[in-house]
Parts: structure tokens; sequence; C-alpha cells
């Protein structure tokens, strides 16, 4: 397709046909609410899991995809059976049970009892603080950060590993959203089991259980718990639009979610755009310079599981080096910017493409952040020095709040928003994909380790078993 100035950026005339196609004929918003209906959740590693491979692959075959292929990978599937959490002040049998639900990926089999240990927000710090003390107790932390003004949250596979280091008996997280919502999500780092049992309980259970620590102090948990597990396979999906150059771009956004809902917002619209973003693309022929890969992973929630095994297969086949961009859709939604992942060098490009979105979407406000952070698919491609994108955007407050619980369901979906990150996401994939020189280039093991400090990102790449620079 030819490139036309229009405006002041040369991608503008084939923006419109995006924005257009994408206004008139998007399919976003009724495959994703299709998929539920079929698929329902979208377990990796359970016959929900793979359906959902199944669908999507089919997707891209009924649109015009011709080179669609699995990529399949092991994984130590884990699933949740029962838990009952039971709390008693020290001195009685007076035992509450409190409604908890497990976090993956909990032992299979567990039963333990033990004084409670409030670490507060769960940081290094606040683990520190306790010591010794924590040896064979159950600890409390927040999964979300509480009065603590200038702190960096960590993830709470992080905090389960700092609970298993200080040798505590198990955790139990408060989550900080409100009401009585239940948070699921991995405790693990590796993906693996973990040797404590993790579990959460809601904001109003935590509120209400400090204030009979306060009355009451100490406090004793009882624990049992039973899961399954199993070694399995689950499969990325690839659909492949070769360009000019064999250098290519990745698009990809986790396909998988946890089984308590239907992964709605987490990740279904990220995930569903981008197959709409690959419809898209097919539909008005682009014959891009670069070769994009759309990607569909699976096995993220578990710890990144998919994306870790791509990048594993890129140095398998010497493609890194190839590898020019990677744009992450993780819970994307009504995007107004975008991500550098600590990349500034790159703001000039992306703001004069941002400035063409917006005069086709004057609600798009061209933010540009800086910022690098970890814990989604965009991870395994960054420590190997890709540059990554992402987007800023919004999300309502109840889907928040729904956030790996049992409330994420396709109501939550706003036609008019995933459309706009399948329009928006579009078009700065076909800028990157034909443009000569990519705003930023791939960096060397050094460059890569220094961004990661500049970031503030060592210990939480350490306590994720990710920091192989000083080994």
């Amino acid at each position: 397709m030819p490139i036309a100035m229009v405006g002041e950026h040369p991608d503008e005339a084939v923006f419109r046909k995006i924005d257009k196609e994408i206004t008139q004929h998007s399919r976003v918003y009724e495959s994703l609410r299709d998929a539920i209906d079929i698929v329902g959740h979208r377990l990796t590693g359970t016959d929900h899991g793979a359906h959902a491979e199944e669908y999507a692959f089919n997707l891209f075959k009924e649109y015009g995809f011709r080179d669609v292929k699995y990529q399949p990978f092991e994984l130590q599937a884990w699933s949740r059976d029962t838990v009952i959490l039971s709390i008693a002040p020290g001195n009685s049998d007076n035992y509450r049970e409190v409604p908890a639900v497990s976090l993956a990926h909990s032992p299979v089999s567990v039963q333990v009892k033990g004084e409670i240990i409030d670490v507060g927000n769960g940081l290094a710090e606040d683990f520190e603080a306790h010591g010794d003390r924590i040896r064979g107790k159950v600890v409390l932390a927040n999964l979300q950060l509480s009065n603590a003004p200038g702190k960096q949250n960590i993830h709470r596979s992080q905090k389960a590993a700092l609970a298993i280091r200080y040798e505590a008996a198990g955790i139990i997280f408060v989550n900080g959203a409100p009401g009585n919502v239940l948070l699921t999500g991995t405790a693990s780092v590796t993906g693996g089991i973990i040797p404590i049992p993790a579990l959460c309980i809601s904001g109003v259970s935590g509120k209400e259980l400090r204030a009979w620590a306060e009355a009451e102090s100490p406090m004793i948990a009882e624990i049992e718990m039973s899961n399954f597990s199993e070694r399995t396979k689950a499969r990325n999906v690839i659909a492949t639009l070769k360009g000019r150059s064999p250098e290519k771009i990745v698009i990809g956004g986790h396909l998988d979610s946890w089984d308590l809902a239907t992964g709605a917002i987490d990740n279904g619209i990220g995930s569903f755009a981008v197959i709409d973003i690959a419809r898209t693309f097919r539909k008005l022929r682009i014959k891009p310079e670069k070769t994009i890969e759309f990607v569909l992973f699976m096995g993220e929630e578990q710890g990144l599981l998919g994306s870790r095994h791509y990048v594993r297969e890129l140095k398998k086949r010497n493609e890194l080096s190839q590898t020019g961009y990677m744009i992450n859709l993780d819970m994307t939604n009504n995007p107004d910017g975008i991500i550098s992942y600590g990349r500034p060098e790159t703001e000039t490009f992306f703001r004069n493409i941002g400035e063409a979105v917006a005069r086709l979407d004057t609600s798009y406000k061209n933010r540009v952040s800086n910022a690098a952070g970890l814990h989604s698919d965009h991870q395994p491609f960054m420590v190997n020095g890709i540059p990554v994108l992402g987007f800023s955007g919004t999300l309502p407050p109840k889907a928040l709040s729904c956030y790996h619980a049992d409330c994420d369901h396709f109501d939550l979906v706003n036609k008019a928003e995933i459309e706009k990150t399948v329009r928006v996401a579009s078009m700065y994939l076909y800028a990157l994909a034909s443009a000569k020189t990519l705003p930023a280039p791939r960096l060397t093991p050094t460059e890569t380790r220094d961004l990661m400090i500049a970031q503030g990102l060592k210990e939480a790449l350490i306590l994720g078993n990710d920091w192989t620079w000083d080994q």
C-alpha cells in the first residue's frame, strides 16, 4: 500500500483507511463476546485453555491468514480444589471461618497452623522488620500498598518469595479492592509449585481480622488446602504477515485467564484486540516493510510462561537480533498515550505518530510515559534488550476492582473503548512496521542491565529469579 503525505505524518493516509475499516467493520467486541459464551474461562493447561487456543487459531484462519501455527510448550498446570481458612485468638478455640481463595501455585495438599504476623504491605523492609519472628508463622500482607507514599509495590509472587525466604508457614493476602472481592493469581515467581499455602481474603475480611487482632492478639490461623497439579502442554498461537524484510515486529497479548470468571478484561480486551488488528491488516491488504507476528501467549498468569518460551525459541533459532520491537496489549483499554519502557530516545517518533492519531480521534491525548514495569509478556523481550511499546489508558473502577476476581465478566467491556484500542494500536503498529529505521535499537546485555537499574527494577528481578547479569 503506498504511503501518501497527508498533514504532518507520512503514514496518515493509511491511518485514515485503518480508522475507517475498524470504525465500520471491527469484530473485536463480538468475537470476544462469542468466545466467552463458547469457551468460558481460558485457564492454561485445562480443556478450556485448549479450546481458547483453537478458537483463536480458527479466527486467524477465518481472517485470511495462511501462516498460522501453534507453538507448544510444557508447564506445571495448576487448578484449585478446596481451601478452608479458620482464625481464632491464641487463647481460644472459637475459630471463625474466613472466606478465602487459593493462589496458584500453592501446594497440592497442605495443612498448617500458626500465629499470624502482620507484615503490612509485605515489602522487603516489612519482612526485615520482623526477621526471625516470621519463622513458622503465617504472614498477613496487603496485595496493594496502604499508607505508603513514595513506595513502589512488588508483585504478589515476590511477597510470597519473601515469606518463603523468611521460612513462614503460609501467607494470607488482603485484597485492596472495596467490598468482598477475592483475588486469585500466581504466588510463584517460576510457575512451579511453592512450598507454602498462599491465599487471599477480601478487604472487608482483612479489616475485620486486623480489628480483631488489636483486641485479642495473638491470632492463630489454620489453613487446609488441596489443589490439582500436573505436567501438561499449552500453545501460543502465532499468525505471521510477511513483510519485505525479515526484521519483525511482534504484537501480542495473553489469551489465558484465571478460572474464577471469564477474563473479559484480563485479558480478553487485549488478546482479541490483537486478533482484530490482524483482521484489519489482512482486510486492507497491508504489505508492511517489516514482518509482523501477531502472537497470543498462554501461561502469562502462571509466570509469563508462553512469552518466555517464545523468546527462548527466538534465541534457539538465532532470530533475537531480527526482532526489532514488541508491542504488548495487556488490559489495554481506551488508550490515551504510549509507554516507551525506559527508551526516551523514542519520544519524537512516537509523538509524531500520536499527533496524526489525534487528528483522527480528538479524544486521544498523545501522552508519553518513559516508565518501565514488569509482570506482563513484554518482560522477556525487554530483559533481552528488545525495545517494547505499551499503551496507557483508562478502565472503569468496577473493572479494576474485578482484576483476577469472579466478577471479571463481559458486561465490563465497553465496545467503543475496545475498538479504540484496535484503531490506535493498529496505527502505531503500521508506523513501526513501515519505518525504515526503528526509533530504538536493541540494547546490549550491559545496556539492558543499566536500564533495569535505572528504572528501579533490579530488586524485583532478583526476587523473580530474573536477574542474570551478575551471575
